[in-house]
């Protein structure tokens, strides 16, 4: 049996008047969604157990942008419509209409299609929320594996073996200039256009989705922030609160927000933990975490493969 704790909030920040952050939390199979609260600005974390089947739970979080009401609608919209889209199908079809093993990947990316397809028209249709996206990086969990989908910025890490690893890349202006060697990370982190995003749900008719599989190995926690986290407190900070409360992640997420709010507070933060145990899970060995990046196109064939380094 494999078994996912899940801790989640939210966080206004210490700047903002209203939160454009959400998140969701989905158990397939019952059919529950838990989203963020923004209920008078309270600092309220979520929490759940869930066993996990073939069905499998997601996970996301989506950082709106647009001004006004724009940004908070965009990420509601977002979580909404990938959580609406994934329970729409027969459940007891879910598996057996695939023919693969990525059926849950494959539901999740043509689900983030859809919440892009909506958010756009919404964008187009009432001028209050013209230009308006957000963005989108979602984990599923399956008996089969994790599995990952990213547009935009928001992050997924995972903490194994004492050690932390980025496992998605930024879709971003500066993440670009770093692949090309022209900036470094260093430099990114104060760069004049950090906050520039390449792609985003709703702000363009087509978007394209990096998604990937991840082998989970026993007590694997994933954690899930958008950039009000991770602008505010770096990897090494991260890995030192899951660690130091790697048995109450609960006070793991309090205390993440804790920092980024003490550390400025600029912007919404989100953060979602989720720790992963079960009969059935490897140990971990080694250092090397490996990313099956997946081409829905051909997911036949043999995928390619992406090595996570270590964050020192």
């Amino acid at each position: 049996m494999l078994t996912v704790e899940i801790h989640a909030t939210s966080h206004v920040g210490r700047v903002r008047k209203g939160n454009e952050d959400n998140y969701l939390l989905l158990h397939i199979s019952n059919s529950r969604a838990w989203t963020g609260s923004q209920e008078n600005g309270e600092f309220v974390i979520e929490t759940q157990r869930f066993d996990v089947d073939d069905n499998g739970v997601v996970l996301a979080v989506s950082d709106g942008m647009g001004g006004a009401m724009a940004g908070e609608v965009a990420s509601k919209m977002a979580v909404e419509c990938v959580s609406q889209k994934l329970l729409e199908d027969d459940l007891d079809q879910t598996i057996t209409s695939e023919s693969h093993d990525y059926y849950l990947i494959s539901k999740l990316y043509n689900a983030t299609l859809y919440a892009n397809h909506l958010v756009h028209q919404q964008g187009r249709s009432d001028p209050q929320f013209q230009g308006m996206g957000a963005t989108f990086t979602g984990i599923g969990v399956t008996t089969r594996g994790i599995d990952l989908i990213q547009v935009g910025d928001s992050r997924a890490y995972l903490v194994r073996n004492g050690k932390i690893y980025q496992v998605t890349k930024d879709q971003s202006l500066v993440q670009q200039l770093i692949d090309a060697q022209q900036i470094s990370p260093e430099e990114a982190e104060t760069h004049t256009l950090k906050n520039v995003i390449l792609q985003a749900l709703g702000a363009q008719s087509e978007i394209y989705p990096v998604s990937a599989r991840l082998k989970p190995n026993q007590g694997d926690v994933l954690l899930l922030c958008s950039d009000g986290l991770s602008n505010k407190v770096n990897a090494a900070g991260i890995q030192r609160i899951v660690l130091e409360n790697y048995d109450s992640l609960e006070q793991a997420c309090a205390q993440l927000v804790t920092e980024a709010n003490a550390n400025g507070g600029e912007d919404n933060i989100t953060v979602v933990l989720a720790k992963l145990t079960g009969d059935n899970l490897d140990e971990a060995e080694g250092d090397e975490v490996q990313l099956e990046l997946v081409d829905l196109g051909n997911i036949h064939d043999t995928a390619d493969q992406d090595t996570a380094e270590i964050i020192e």
